[in-house]
């Protein structure tokens, strides 16, 4: 493929590359103006039954957005970004693809996956025996382990493009070049800009970017000044503690990584003299510069898919490698990128420039509320959770996708207010884990604010809980939480729903019925140990923490219904809290709504949706986004000497045959619900029998 060169830098000076041959573009449109690609054949040549080899497309895209078109002028701060001859506001996105080398072998889907951070997840949630480790490494041969061959064996073309404007250059993310906000004559604009910084070892540098969900990969806006009177620096151990005041004297604007604090000085980093304890939060206040258009994200994700999708070549004749072979476009997004998904409908963005659908159906996995992405200063990086990031904004806007939105801060119009009136409402499957009933208040996404009623999902919404799972789901334990992790797995149950999901935009087939607790089945209940049902598992303290929820002010400049404007920080927590409910548990301690799988309807364990963080690290408030794993005894005997609730595993099923007995039976049902495939019920029940369960 021919390849056209350009400068990489966007910012206050436009793409070079660009600009030398602007006056050769055929049209002045916003819009993909040039693609920059090569192909080089996928996973060592490996053929995927009927739909043979595929190829791997790397390279950078480059297009511009109309500051002056209506649905472009939601974008935050888009009016104070540098402008081409043409008006346009440019930007450059890494783009990477998987596709079938005859396309017409495919199914003529197109799995756009919203990449997390920069980072590719959509082999690692949807092939088995991939990793987050081999989805995320080098792009110049990531993704070469496609583990069982899932997508690729369905026939999807795969496709990541950068969103995320402020990610620290480095290959193994997904990136986006976007330019910066700016005054008149070019000024500098300047804010106020808090940071929080929480780490689980001692260290005296952080980036001012850093935090739990950040850590080194974010860009920092840099202080307008090193000298740090004005700046404020507090601590504390747990997220209601009082604040403590840091001395200006005991930190500085500096690395101090090769030279003892006060170190070297630098605009972006950060030195405290005594080191920054995992026992504490650490909060900053300060005046930083330069701010990102960063809502520019919504719309080049919006004009890549339809690029894809809909163009032939782009402005300088390199084709497009999907041209003519999309007939369907879904989108994946795993939590922050789940995020983004229902902020970009929300804001309108499923409509392309010329009114057509972006995506037909989108899987927003494991995320329950927006985005700070389309605000001044905004850090999409962080996250939400009871003693970290607590108040960052995330839960401004609508948390349900009907017309019944319960009026938190006086909107009324849902998730789907804007696609509705244009006709571009995409199909939703959403999926949560029990994660974001205890850290993401996703009570919210079906009830009233009071708890009082369940809410009506609209008709192009599904909704499924995967019962007892974590965020994440894995093993081990992290350095500072109190139990190990919960390794409850759903990836089968993503993989049948992204299959109901293709039947339901490609075919009309309709989804299995939504699975999640409600009020109405008194299945979601109150946060306390009673209404809960907890068992009291021995050696387990269960405290009813939960990440709890007041409206935020964060000033006259932001809509809190759109998540979008100026923000005044720190913010006011303003009218009474909220009343956020989790899902009730069985007598095992797992949870009885939603979907569960053959590890909760055969368990050999209570699976929690919350973990405890641990003495040195903000001891008993609730540990990140990790569940707890708390196996049953073997015997009756052993079950009784420690005063264990629970049944033993022989109590349950005798043997080893009866516990495989349990598993295929679960397995069977689920997979006539449609939510476990055939060959993901034979794989468990396979594992089963090869386990040492009762052996």
């Amino acid at each position: 493929m021919k390849r056209i060169r350009a400068s990489r830098r966007v910012g206050a000076s436009l793409l070079a590359g660009v600009l030398a041959t602007a006056a050769f573009s055929p049209a002045a449109e916003a819009r993909i103006t040039r693609i920059e690609l090569t192909t080089t054949p996928a996973f060592g040549g490996a053929s995927f039954g009927n739909v043979g080899q595929f190829d791997r497309v790397v390279g950078r895209v480059y297009g511009e957005i109309d500051p002056r078109l209506a649905a472009n002028q939601v974008i935050q701060d888009l009016q104070l970004a540098q402008r081409n001859a043409r008006g346009q506001v440019e930007y450059a996105m890494d783009v990477y693809l998987i596709k079938p080398q005859d396309m017409r072998r495919g199914n003529g889907s197109l799995l756009y996956d919203m990449p997390n951070r920069g980072n590719k997840y959509a082999m690692f949630s949807f092939n088995l025996g991939t990793n987050a480790a081999v989805s995320t490494s080098d792009p110049a041969a990531s993704l070469d382990g496609a583990g069982d061959g899932f997508l690729q064996q369905q026939g999807y073309a795969v496709a990541w493009g950068g969103w995320q404007g402020d990610l620290l250059g480095a290959t193994n993310r997904v990136r986006l070049d976007v330019p910066l906000a700016q005054g008149a004559g070019n000024a500098v604009i300047t804010g106020r800009v808090r940071s929080e910084f929480i780490v689980t070892a001692a260290t005296a540098t952080l980036n001012l970017s850093s935090g739990s969900f950040t850590g080194l990969t974010h860009a920092s806006y840099p202080a307008l000044s090193l000298d740090n009177t004005g700046a404020v620096m507090t601590r504390r151990h747990r997220q209601a503690d009082a604040k403590e005041v840091v001395a200006n004297a005991d930190w500085q604007f500096a690395d101090c990584q090769s030279q003892a604090f006060p170190g070297v000085a630098d605009s972006s980093k950060i030195c405290l003299k005594n080191g920054f304890s995992p026992d504490y939060i650490y909060e900053l206040m300060y005046t930083a510069r330069d701010p990102k258009v960063l809502g520019v994200g919504f719309a080049a994700t919006r004009d890549l898919v339809s690029f894809l999708r809909n163009s032939t070549t782009d402005d300088y004749g390199n084709r497009n490698p999907l041209a003519g072979n999309v007939k369907s476009t879904l989108a994946y997004g795993l939590s922050q990128a789940g995020r983004f998904m229902r902020a970009f409908v929300h804001l309108g963005f499923n409509a392309d420039e010329s009114g057509r659908m972006v995506f037909d159906g989108i899987n927003p996995h494991i995320a329950p509320e927006l985005i700070p992405l389309n605000v001044r200063f905004g850090q999409p990086g962080r996250a939400y959770g009871q003693h970290e990031d607590h108040e960052f904004p995330a839960a401004e806007g609508p948390f349900s996708w009907g017309r019944h939105e319960h009026g938190k801060f006086g909107e009324t119009d849902g998730l789907l207010e804007r696609c509705g009136k244009s006709r571009t409402c995409p199909k939703i499957i959403q999926t949560v884990s029990s994660i974001e009933y205890w850290q993401g208040r996703m009570s919210l996404n079906t009830t009233d604010r009071f708890g009082n009623q369940d809410m009506q999902l609209p008709e192009n919404v599904r909704l499924y809980h995967f019962a007892s799972t974590q965020h994440v789901p894995g093993g081990g334990q992290a350095v500072n939480c109190r139990y190990p992790n919960n390794p409850n797995s759903y990836q089968e149950g993503q993989r049948a729903l992204l299959t109901a999901l293709r039947d339901w935009v490609v075919a009309g087939q309709l989804p299995p019925p939504s699975r999640y607790p409600t009020v109405r089945a008194r299945t979601l209940v109150a946060p306390d140990a009673v209404a809960v049902g907890w068992p009291g598992v021995p050696g387990v303290e269960f405290t009813g923490q939960i990440n709890s929820m007041r409206r935020l002010n964060f000033g006259p400049q932001f809509d809190a219904d759109d998540e979008t404007g100026v923000l005044v920080e720190p913010p006011r927590a303003v009218g009474r809290a909220f009343t956020l409910l989790v899902p009730k548990v069985d007598r095992d301690g797992n949870e009885l709504d939603g979907v569960r799988s053959t590890a909760i309807l055969a368990p050999l364990a209570t699976h929690t949706g919350w973990n405890l963080r641990r003495a040195g690290f903000g001891d008993g408030e609730l540990c990140g986004l990790a569940g707890g794993y708390f196996p049953f005894a073997a015997t009756a005997a052993e079950r009784a000497a420690t005063q264990d609730p629970r049944l033993s595993l022989a109590e349950r099923y005798g043997d080893h045959a009866g516990y495989v007995s349990a598993v295929r039976a679960a397995a069977t049902g689920l997979r006539q619900q449609r939510l476990l495939l055939s060959q993901d019920a034979q794989r468990l029940v396979d594992l089963a029998e090869a386990s040492n369960v009762l052996r």
